[in-house]
């Protein structure tokens, strides 16, 4: 006969070993299943895009957009299909825009809104500009056609004019700008957001039909034309862009440059455009800049000379 107590370590030690072989057979088991999983269930994989320490990135507080809104409540702009004014569309849209690049951070951000008569107002509006000292000039527009593209058509019982024939957005840039190359950067930047968002610009202004409208196409993919007579991009000291945001000619075009959604849509395309344009100026160095700053602050010496001499040979 054996005693309790070595009876009761005997099984004790029985019941180890069988947990023992339990568990060792369970591992196996679970190891052959895991190995026929597909690698992404078993582990995390790293991203594909890690994010560097070092990795520049956009200062947003210290960033300052100037958003010009294109014309005056004197010099409203183009008419759309159903009579409205291309400034009340600019001003939407411009204050949405600012809305957007608030709520980013961008808490420099100007909205400027120029009053006064058509040339006038390009000189107080360029004058203005560049006293801000900013990063970046987006002016807002809306399109129209020439006027040998126009059609009639009646409207609540009054005759408007319309041409349905083009829609779709437009960026210009000019190489009169202090810095054409940042300027063509962010409009393709801008441009292909717009892409992104499904978006499309125009192409009409590259064909020859358009005559003295016609402007040469710098980026086919992001729709961003050359034009270096536009005042306000030729005469500002900083990279500056024209958007024409779409037709208001175009009766369809014109109801959705109107929506709530097809504002926000762009100005979630501004935003973007603008903090990859951001990012990009820090990689510039600081001497870079300031040269810039310096060039800035020169230009608009000269410019108040000129203003001085001018006046004194009136008196």
């Amino acid at each position: 006969m054996f005693s309790p107590f070595w009876t009761s370590q005997v099984v004790g030690n029985v019941r180890e070993c069988l947990m023992i072989r339990y568990w060792r057979t369970f591992a196996v088991s679970l190891a052959v299943v895991l190995s026929v999983l597909p690698v992404g269930i078993v582990r995390a994989e790293p991203p594909n895009n890690p994010v560097k320490s070092g990795a520049p990135s956009c200062a947003r507080p210290d960033f300052r957009v100037v958003l010009d809104v294109g014309h005056t409540a004197k010099s409203p702009g183009a008419k759309s299909a159903r009579g409205a004014d291309e400034f009340d569309f600019n001003l939407r849209l411009a204050k949405q825009i600012d809305q957007a690049l608030l709520e980013a951070g961008f808490a420099k951000t100007v909205l400027m809104v120029t009053d006064g008569p058509g040339v006038r107002s390009m000189y107080a509006r360029v004058a203005r500009a560049n006293k801000l000292s900013a990063n970046l000039l987006l002016s807002i527009h809306h399109d129209s056609v020439p006027d040998r593209f126009l059609e009639k058509w009646d409207y609540n019982g009054k005759l408007k004019t319309f041409s349905d024939r083009f829609k779709g957005h437009s960026i210009f840039v000019s190489d009169g700008n202090l810095d054409p190359k940042d300027s063509l950067l962010f409009g393709s930047m801008l441009g292909q957001q717009l892409k992104a968002r499904g978006l499309q610009y125009t192409p009409h202004y590259s064909e020859s039909f358009m005559g003295r409208w016609q402007r040469t196409l710098l980026d086919a993919d992001a729709g961003v034309y050359r034009y270096d007579t536009l005042f306000v991009l030729k005469k500002t000291q900083m990279p500056a862009v024209l958007l024409e945001a779409g037709s208001i000619a175009n009766r369809d075009e014109e109801l959705a440059l109107a929506s709530p959604e097809r504002q926000q849509l762009i100005s979630a395309a501004v935003v973007d455009a603008v903090d990859g344009f951001c990012t990009a100026q820090s990689h510039k160095p600081a001497l870079q800049i300031a040269q810039r700053a310096k060039v800035r602050h020169l230009l608009s010496a000269h410019s108040h000379r000129r203003a001085r001499e001018r006046t004194a040979l009136r008196r």
